[in-house]
């Protein structure tokens, strides 16, 4: 459910949905979307509260690698994109489905930082 709401915000934004879900042996990657000429892939996250660090903590270091990991495999399985600029997007939500607040982190973290 935070899921489709994470999508629902992304592209009343003008974000273009390429793929969901994209799974390889290194991690997953949880929206790939086009924003304008970028290709983002959003990592969504969501809590109740923001009790014990809240969605941007749980984005740490290990997924962060595992996030940038998948990128790479996504690239390579769609060269269409090789040159297109990138960007890694966190698209955070506490509450409920009833009461969601979104946050929305564009360049929440680059390749460099990874490795």
């Amino acid at each position: 459910m935070a899921e489709d709401a994470a999508l629902a915000f992304l592209t009343a934004r003008g974000l273009t949905l390429l793929e969901r879900n994209a799974r390889f042996s290194v991690g997953e990657l949880d929206l790939i979307l086009l924003h304008g000429d970028t290709l983002v892939f959003a990592e969504v996250r969501q809590r109740k509260s923001e009790a014990f660090g809240g969605a941007a903590q749980s984005i740490d270091a290990r997924k962060r690698r595992k996030c940038a990991l998948a990128a790479q495999c996504w690239l390579k399985r769609n060269p269409r994109f090789a040159d297109a600029s990138c960007r890694f997007d966190a698209v955070l939500l506490t509450g409920t489905e009833d009461d969601w607040r979104i946050e929305w982190i564009q360049g929440a973290f680059v390749f460099e930082d990874v490795f």
